[in-house]
């Protein structure tokens, strides 16, 4: 029984092969290479500390004035999701 059953798949496979082979009579008629484009993104900047100046003193005791520079936040946000580009090239 077990004979009859893989004889059985054997044949299946077999008829059906010839189904999915390529035509001989077909060919290539425009061929693309895909390129990956991506996303577009928005940066705008968000203040989180303004600038300010400070007197240290130094070792030489002298007093310094110290600038310390504004402090942002960088905010990003997505405009366009990524996407693949199809552009025709010749067949290889």
């Amino acid at each position: 029984m077990k004979i009859a059953i893989m004889t059985a798949a054997v044949a299946a496979i077999g008829f059906a092969a010839p189904a999915f082979a390529w035509n001989e009579t077909a060919y290539a008629v425009q061929c693309y290479d895909e390129t990956y484009v991506g996303p577009t993104y928005e940066y705008s900047k968000k203040l989180i500390k303004e600038a300010e100046y400070s007197y240290k003193h130094n070792k030489a005791g002298q007093l310094v004035k110290v600038y310390h520079p504004p402090v942002y936040e960088q905010i990003k946000t997505k405009t366009s999701r990524g996407y693949v580009l199809e552009t025709p090239a010749a067949c290889r």
